[in-house]
């Protein structure tokens, strides 16, 4: 059986997709199903950018199935400096089962896929953050039922969340909404590719400048950080060119009434979320980042097991 990558969202079929949603539930449900499942196994994790929710989710995920994780930073490896990525992949094809990786460009990640002989998968590049969309729609399903015909706004950056959450959306049938400041929207070929989706499952993107137009009647809200990892010299430049790219009082006002709130975290209340929607009855954050685990367990049984 050839091996298989998970670097985008796009890399699964629709029916790879709901699959993997369902095991994540039953997983969440009966964690102890799979205590065994990588009896033997391991899992290199490396982190090139810092993290705290994807390293920890991640290697109690590993541990918990029965596998061992080798955490290793990019500082501690001489991946893309005295060695090549390649190399690199190629190396630790040798020793580990599967290669975790949160790192920059997405071209580094291709590369490195590209070379080894197990799996790898993407714990964040640049372009897409496809873990992360698992447990997003993982949390949209428990709160809302099928997520067919929903209406999800994402307001500010589009980023690699906003790319992943475009693909799992119209994947699954919904109407993605990107609200984002001229010059800062999804990468056009992503937006492309994701109308294509749509036209097969009856889903839809739209990206406006807007943000009344993607919040109205939104059945989801959800946003990122103004300033993402790697730009923080952006940060007061971002400041002023996301302001009211928010989701607080005026957002809530105009979805849908029973509209939950969603943040891939970290936060900065009082910038891109208000405290009363992150804090507030309507949000789901918190269950939002738990399922990084549950959905990683998921993730990880269908690659390895």
């Amino acid at each position: 059986m050839a091996k298989r990558d998970f670097l985008s969202i796009d890399d699964l079929s629709i029916e790879e997709l709901g699959e993997l949603l369902d095991r994540a539930a039953a997983i969440k449900d009966k964690p102890e199903a799979v205590v065994d499942a990588l009896k033997g196994k391991q899992v290199a994790l490396i982190f090139e950018k810092p993290s705290t929710r994807t390293r920890v989710s991640f290697e109690v995920a590993v541990t918990s199935m029965g596998g061992h994780p080798l955490i290793l930073r990019g500082d501690e490896l001489q991946i893309g400096r005295g060695e090549t990525v390649a190399d690199t992949g190629t190396v630790l094809s040798r020793f580990v089962d599967c290669i975790v990786i949160r790192t920059f460009g997405h071209d580094r990640l291709k590369e490195l896929a590209a070379a080894a002989t197990v799996p790898v998968v993407n714990a964040l590049s640049d372009f897409s953050h496809p873990c992360q969309a698992l447990a997003d729609m993982q949390t949209i399903i428990e709160q809302k039922k099928d997520p067919a015909g929903l209406s999800l706004a994402y307001v500010g950056d589009g980023n690699n969340v906003a790319h992943s959450l475009m693909f799992v959306g119209t994947k699954l049938g919904m109407h993605v909404r990107i609200a984002a400041p001229e010059g800062h929207a999804p990468e056009a070929g992503v937006t492309q590719r994701c109308a294509e989706i749509g036209a097969e499952t009856g889903g839809s993107v739209t990206v406006t400048n807007v943000v009344a137009e993607a919040v109205t009647g939104a059945d989801v809200l959800y946003t990122d950080v103004w300033a993402s990892m790697g730009q923080e010299a952006e940060a007061e430049h971002r400041q002023n060119v996301f302001k009211g790219y928010s989701v607080d009082r005026s957002a809530l006002d105009l979805a849908d009434g029973d509209a939950i709130v969603m943040h891939c975290l970290p936060a900065h209340r009082g910038e891109e979320i208000s405290a009363d929607a992150i804090d507030g009855p309507q949000s789901v954050v918190w269950d939002q980042a738990e399922n990084r685990m549950h959905a990683q367990k998921a993730l990880l049984e269908w690659l390895l097991a």
